[in-house]
């Protein structure tokens, strides 16, 4: 964990490095100036960490209003670096190709005029990203099977994944999201992880919402890398208040289907798709929950169709360009074989910045119709 955050710190660090280099042209000079963004950067690299902190000793208000400066400046931090990275290496061919062909020189990005149009870009697609994650999706897929029960024609799973309850996404974004799920009457409700984003001493009186929601083959989950983060008893606790059944690595029958799950291995958590796959009959339907949309040689024979979530699509462009590389099968559905599928939900809820750019927020309707 300490290695972790070393990395985190660095990185985050020269990401507001590279936005102040870009920033020269438009600000003043002066030591009061330097000192005060000095203070304020220092304040906002740290900012993940003082939440963190601020939540373990229960100072929930204060841990809020540092997650809304702190996250918020995050996502605006994120897209002032994306441009300055994309000057920077715009001037640098330009620069380059200007050693051989001198008119090419006029054509580099640089000065007070650029920044300012720079700054307008980052304040418009910051705004406009903050309003798209609060654009809830609803996305419909159907597919086809022959290994659905004799007396059912239609198998409807509605998905859910990455809500990420805690200081920012709370009450409203919830009874949204629970209001939504409703009016699509599902069979069955999937969650693939990181429901929860902080300890559960902070989302009391969320568990009574999902109450009303009473699919008749159940409700399931699996545990996500940020339940673990924000403990696992405690977020084993919640969810199964909120009347989800917990798929720890293991496999249950209901409604004449097999639901099984595993749970991410963060933190070195005991996780085995082979062990949660174990026992599953290849004569009946069987969906398969896990967080991280990865294949692996030992499942991929054994499910129709996986569930995943956890790379947001990168929820704010571009970074999608970066989780893309990690998780390649990171949004929308996929092909494995010729009866297995994979879903990859984009997140229904925010990580971090409130805000998403171009990765709408989505819950997934999946009907699974007899062939």
């Amino acid at each position: 964990m300490p290695l972790f955050i070393i990395i985190f710190l660095s990185i985050y660090s020269l990401m507001h490095l590279m936005v102040w280099w870009g920033l020269r042209p438009l600000l003043p000079q002066g030591k009061w100036v330097r000192a005060s963004l000095l203070i304020w950067t220092t304040g906002m690299i740290f900012a993940p960490i003082i939440i963190r902190v601020l939540e373990r000793f229960d100072l929930f208000f204060a841990a809020r209003i540092w997650a809304w400066a702190g996250y918020l400046w995050m996502g605006f931090l994120w897209l002032a670096f994306a441009l300055f990275v994309a000057q920077a290496l715009w001037n640098g061919t330009i620069f380059l190709a200007g050693r051989s062909c001198t008119p090419v020189k006029r054509w580099a990005l640089r000065g007070q005029r650029v920044t300012l149009f720079i700054v307008l870009i980052v304040l418009c697609t910051g705004t406009y990203a903050f309003f798209e994650a609060r654009w809830l999706q609803t996305e419909h897929i159907t597919l086809k099977s022959s290994l659905l029960p004799t007396d059912r024609q239609r198998l409807r799973i509605v998905q859910i994944s990455d809500v990420h309850l805690g200081l920012l996404n709370r009450d409203a974004e919830l009874n949204a999201i629970i209001r939504e799920i409703d009016t699509l009457q599902p069979d069955l409700l999937a969650a693939t992880g990181d429901i929860l984003d902080a300890g559960a001493s902070h989302l009391q009186g969320l568990t009574e919402a999902w109450h009303i929601l009473n699919p008749p083959l159940g409700k399931f989950a699996v545990i996500g890398n940020h339940e673990i983060y924000s403990g696992m008893d405690q977020s084993i606790a919640f969810l199964e208040k909120a009347g989800f059944n917990i798929l720890t690595n293991r496999l249950v029958e209901t409604g004449g289907i097999q639901v099984a799950g595993v749970t991410d291995p963060t933190r070195g958590v005991s996780s085995s798709d082979k062990l949660a796959l174990t026992g599953a009959r290849r004569d009946r339907f069987t969906l398969f929950l896990k967080h991280r949309p990865w294949i692996t040689d030992d499942s991929l024979d054994r499910f129709n169709l996986q569930l995943s979530g956890h790379a947001h699509r990168g929820q704010i462009f571009p970074f999608n360009l970066i989780t893309g590389l990690v998780y390649p099968l990171q949004d929308g559905l996929y092909q494995l074989d010729s009866d297995s599928h994979l879903y990859t939900n984009r997140g229904t809820g925010c990580w971090g910045p409130p805000m998403r750019l171009f990765s709408a927020p989505e819950i997934t309707v999946i009907d699974i119709v007899a062939q």
